[in-house]
């Protein structure tokens, strides 16, 4: 099994603005003071020319735009609804909140479709929405898809029961573990597990100040460097600047960069930068919009596609 793909699909947003029924358990969420429509200028702006740095280097960049009569203000982050599989297995995920959940379109499987790529099967897990049970997508999993190792930090977002049915279906050894960040002087759960952690093919950037328990954290690093991963630990303040939210993707002649804003980027010190790249390279762009008003980043703006091709 691939670690990284050369593919990824990205949602390009119409109704982008600060998604109220998220920002309940968001932390990493803030209001800004313009309109909606200025708001949704700007993450379009940032989204393109994102795109534009992803294509430039190779990636096989699949864009659809949003559905302008539906009221996504998140549907910019698709990774937290599906995830794409090597054996044409497609995976449908539970969401937290109510207006997250029309993200899900089965024409988003179409045009995939009409792509190359060939989906065999869909496992769907949104009927766990009506016990209020959620496990969002590449947002709550970390997957080590070449090792079959599947990484959850549990939140009102992510809910164990799901994620061990999860790894059993999609044959995954689950690592389960709580992690913190401290909101007004109290430690609260982290909504998602990409926010605080990456998995790249030979290395991890993990805040692994926010994992509290002590056992937990000497796991989760024990089965990072039992794969063979250089564990590179961020502060949780370059968390805060989505310095946890990276993903490696593969671009032209199968060249590996790691992707992650401009924020996360200027917030790592010169020798973390030199420890990623002494890996691959990084390809890093402006999400501040996107970043302030979704609270997520760039890896949550991107859901990897490793279904084969035709």
């Amino acid at each position: 099994m691939k670690q990284t793909t050369n593919s990824i699909l990205m949602i390009r947003p119409v109704n982008f603005r600060m998604n109220e029924q998220t920002a309940v358990n968001n932390y990493f969420q803030e209001t800004l003071a313009i309109k909606n429509a200025e708001i949704n200028a700007k993450a379009q702006e940032e989204f393109d020319a994102f795109v534009e740095k992803l294509k430039a280097v190779g990636v096989n960049v699949v864009v659809i735009s949003d559905d302008i009569n539906v009221d996504t203000p998140d549907s910019i982050f698709p990774n937290n609804w599906v995830s794409f599989h090597e054996n044409g297995d497609v995976a449908m995920y539970p969401m937290f909140a109510e207006n997250r959940r029309k993200e899900r379109r089965e024409d988003v499987f179409i045009k995939l479709e009409e792509e190359g790529f060939k989906i065999n099967n869909i496992t769907d897990y949104t009927s766990a929405e009506e016990q209020g049970v959620y496990l969002e997508g590449t947002g709550s999993l970390l997957l080590d898809r070449a090792n079959s190792i599947a990484y959850c930090a549990l939140s009102p977002r992510a809910d164990e029961e799901l994620f061990i049915e999860f790894c059993e279906d999609f044959e995954y050894t689950p690592v389960v573990f709580t992690a913190n960040q401290t909101v007004e002087g109290e430690r609260l759960a982290i909504y998602h597990t990409n926010v605080m952690m990456c998995l790249a093919e030979t290395f991890a950037v993990i805040c692994l100040d926010t994992i509290d328990d002590k056992k937990e954290r000497k796991n989760v690093v024990s089965h990072l460097k039992q794969t063979g991963k250089q564990v590179i630990a961020i502060t949780e303040q370059q968390m805060n600047q989505f310095a946890g939210n990276m993903l490696q993707l593969r671009g032209k002649d199968d060249a590996l960069y790691l992707v992650m804003s401009q924020a996360a980027h200027d917030s790592l010190t010169a020798t973390q930068k030199a420890e990623i790249e002494a890996h691959c390279p990084i390809l890093s762009s402006s999400l501040e919009t996107i970043e302030t008003c979704g609270g997520g980043s760039a890896r949550c703006m991107m859901a990897e596609v490793f279904l084969p091709k035709v």
